[in-house]
Order: structure tokens, then C-alpha cells, then sequence
């Protein structure tokens, strides 16, 4: 019991790390639809709000491991929430000078920030508590990044979409003064959501600091290169895998809206509430009983299931029309729910003094959410039909399909981590 207690305050507080990246993350599906308006971009052009946040991951992911081998797990931590700060307030200039490339850069800051909480939250919530229920323990936290997916879309259709459509035969039509008034209008509407999340997550890096927490210490060994940790095949699936499941998650939540918009002829609030109270709750849902379903069936079982149906539900998506496209969409948040922190937990199993190095290769592969939206954006502008484009999703599903068979049969085991 006093080990449990030990552990309960510090797992609290990385789980609402959990959280907040999940609020700012599950906002880029509001922003992307929200800057094309602003900005009269295409879908590639727009699929560049994923690719500078998961670029800010791969460019941050090594370093931010040996800061946190260097620093500890606190100050990463702090250091990881001032970088989430400073971004969101770089919001404000952003909108002041109307400059798209200014957003893509505030969002970058962001994602080092993420990277840095991601790196060392993960692990963490391995290994406050028994190995063996190590899986659980971190979709239990996930569930609260869940919890965000729900809540996030809500808030960006309310404050951040104004719900004004105009094409662009009807812009160009516009006098020159009245169209640069709307499209300053639509930009600036980010920037009280922005402020408010600064000021919050400041709040969370001064509790961080004075906050005793345990750190994870690990035995002294010889440092070992990237190349070195690779040979785990565990991990080197891992790597793979949660490359291609990001890279999913990120273009079936990201081009939500737009799909809802073209295949249901939907109003994009009403689409956001769909993208929040629809694809948010499932998520989230999924999580909590994906979460419970463990104590039963053996994670990379339970993995290669989901994985399975949401291949059927990617054909759906593609194939059907009206709203059965927006329940499978949905549908496909259920079953990716448990993907991202089974994956990660999977890869990093039996690695030991590696596993910051491990942890740090698998945020690095976070990178597919900056390479497949892109490849999403080509086929559907090519193909004028953005639901051509999730064939994208529906490949990355069968490579996590496949990942999941190799482990289906390896039970998690033991990390020595010793928690001071």
C-alpha cells in the first residue's frame, strides 16, 4: 500500500501531461480547415500544420533523451512546458502579421516542447508501479490524452472556427478592402484560445518546479549509439510501426472536418462537434476499454485486432458516402485508441538502461505525422476526392497489423529502473 501511495501523486501529475498535450494537439484538426480559410490554401498546403509539428518531434526527440539523461526527468519536463508556452504565445504575432509561415514556426517551438513531455512522460508511467501491469498503467494515462481529443475540438469550433464559408469565386469578388478584413478576422480568432493555453501551462511549469518529484535513475553503463539500441527487434518494430500508426492518426483526425465538409455536406461547426463529441468520445472510450480489455487478452493480440478493423473501416472511409463516412471515421478512433501507447510500451519492454534511448527512437518515429498527411494532401488535390486520400491510413494500419503479429506471442517484461 505505501508503494502504491508512493507512486499515486507523481503518476497524477505526469498523467496531466498527458492531457494537455493531447488539448494542444487534438486543436491542429480545428487549425488546419481554420488556415486554409484564412490563408486560401490547398489541401498540401494545409497538411504543413502536421508536418511542422511532427518535424519540431524528429528534430527534438534525441536531444531531448539526453537532456533528460543529463538533467533528470523534472527539469525536461520544465524545460518542455516553457517551450509549449512560448509557442502558444507566438500565436499572437502570428495573427497580428497574418504570416502562414509564422504559425508553422510557433507550432514548431510548440512540438520541441511536446517532445521533450512525450520522452519523458511515457516511460514514466511505466514504471510507477508493477512491470507487469506496465502496459495498462499507460493506457490508463493515455486515456487522459484521450480525454483531450474530446474536449479539444469543442473549444476550437467554439472559439476558433466562426462558421463563415466563402469560396473563392465569391472572395475574389469581394472588394479588396472587405476580403482583407474577413481573412484578418479569421486569422486573429486563435489568438485568445493560444494566450489562455500559455498562461495555463506556465502555471503547470512553476507546480513542476516546486514539486518534489521522484526521478528515474538508472545504473551507469557504457553509453550506446542509436545503431546499438536498434538491434532490439522489439524496438526496431516499434520504431516502424508507431511511424505509420502516427502517421494515420494524424491524417484521419487532421482532414476530419474537410472530409465531414465533402462527404456529408456538412457545416464545419457541426462537423467539429462530430470531431469532438463523435470521434473524441470514441477515442477516448476506446482507451478505457481497451485499458480493461488487457487484464484479459494480451496486449499485441488486442493490438492486432483493432488494427485489423480499422483496415475495414479505411476502405469505408474511401469508399462510402454521406454520413456512413463519418461513422467510420469515427468508428476508426475507437479502434486506434490503444495503438499508440501499446506500441510504445511493446517496443520498449526488457530494454533497461536503453530505455531513454529506446523511448527516444520511438518519438523520433512520430516523424510519420509530419511525412503522410502530405502524401494524403497529393492524392487528394490529384484526385479532387479527399477521401482517395485515406489510403494512406489504411496501408499504415496493415504495417501495425503486421507489427502486432511478430509480438503477439512476447509478454512484457521486466524494467529495473531504480525510483528514488
Amino acid at each position: 500500500m505505501a508503494a502504491k501511495n508512493r507512486y499515486l501523486i507523481p503518476f497524477i501529475l505526469v498523467t496531466s501531461l498527458f492531457f494537455f498535450w493531447g488539448l494542444i494537439h487534438n486543436l491542429d484538426p480545428i487549425l488546419i480547415p481554420h488556415l486554409r480559410k484564412a490563408f486560401r490554401l490547398n489541401t498540401l498546403q494545409s497538411s504543413l500544420v502536421d508536418s511542422a509539428v511532427f518535424i519540431g518531434y524528429f528534430v527534438m526527440a534525441i536531444p531531448a533523451g539526453l537532456i533528460m539523461e543529463r538533467m533528470g526527468f523534472r527539469a525536461g519536463v520544465i524545460i518542455g512546458l516553457l517551450l509549449f508556452a512560448i509557442g502558444s504565445f507566438l500565436f499572437v504575432p502570428a495573427a497580428n502579421t497574418q504570416q502562414y509561415g509564422f504559425f508553422l514556426g510557433a507550432l514548431f517551438i510548440i512540438a520541441c516542447g511536446l517532445a521533450m513531455l512525450e520522452t519523458a512522460a511515457n516511460p514514466y508511467a511505466t514504471v510507477l508501479g508493477p512491470p507487469e501491469t506496465a502496459t495498462q498503467r499507460l493506457n490508463l494515462a493515455q486515456s487522459f490524452n484521450g480525454l483531450a481529443v474530446t474536449i479539444a475540438p469543442l473549444i476550437g469550433g467554439r472559439f476558433i472556427l466562426s462558421g463563415k464559408n466563402f469560396s473563392d469565386t465569391a472572395l475574389d469578388e469581394m472588394g479588396e478592402s472587405a476580403r482583407n478584413l474577413y481573412l484578418h478576422s479569421e486569422a486573429a480568432t486563435v489568438k485568445l484560445p493560444y494566450t489562455i493555453i500559455g498562461i495555463v501551462i506556465l502555471l503547470v511549469a512553476i507546480l513542476f518546479y516546486f514539486i518534489r518529484l521522484p526521478d528515474i535513475k538508472e545504473e551507469k553503463s557504457e553509453r550506446k549509439g542509436l545503431v546499438h539500441t536498434l538491434r532490439h527487434p522489439q524496438l526496431a518494430g516499434a520504431v516502424v510501426a508507431q511511424f505509420f500508426y502516427v502517421g494515420a492518426q494524424v491524417c484521419v483526425t487532421s482532414f476530419f472536418i474537410n472530409v465531414a465538409i465533402h462527404s456529408a455536406s456538412m457545416e464545419e461547426k457541426l462537423a467539429a462537434s462530430y470531431l469532438g463529441l463523435g470521434y473524441g468520445l470514441a477515442f477516448m472510450g476506446g482507451r478505457f476499454f481497451g485499458t480493461f480489455l488487457m487484464k484479459y487478452i494480451q496486449p499485441a493480440r488486442l493490438l492486432a485486432l483493432y488494427a485489423g478493423i480499422n483496415i475495414l473501416l479505411s476502405l469505408v472511409a474511401v469508399l462510402s458516402t454521406g454520413i456512413i463516412t463519418v461513422y467510420a471515421l469515427i468508428g476508426i478512433g475507437f479502434f486506434m485508441s490503444i495503438m499508440f501507447p501499446t506500441i510504445f510500451a511493446l517496443g520498449i519492454k526488457g530494454l533497461g538502461h536503453e530505455t531513454k534511448m529506446g523511448s527516444s527512437l520511438i518519438i523520433m518515429s512520430i516523424v510519420g505525422g509530419a511525412l503522410l498527411p502530405p502524401v494524403l494532401g497529393v492524392i487528394a488535390d490529384k484526385t479532387h476526392n479527399i477521401q482517395y486520400g485515406y489510403l494512406v491510413p489504411l496501408f499504415c494500419f496493415i504495417v501495425v497489423l503486421l507489427f502486432a503479429f511478430r509480438q503477439r506471442n512476447i509478454e512484457f517484461q521486466e524494467l529495473k529502473p531504480a525510483i528514488h
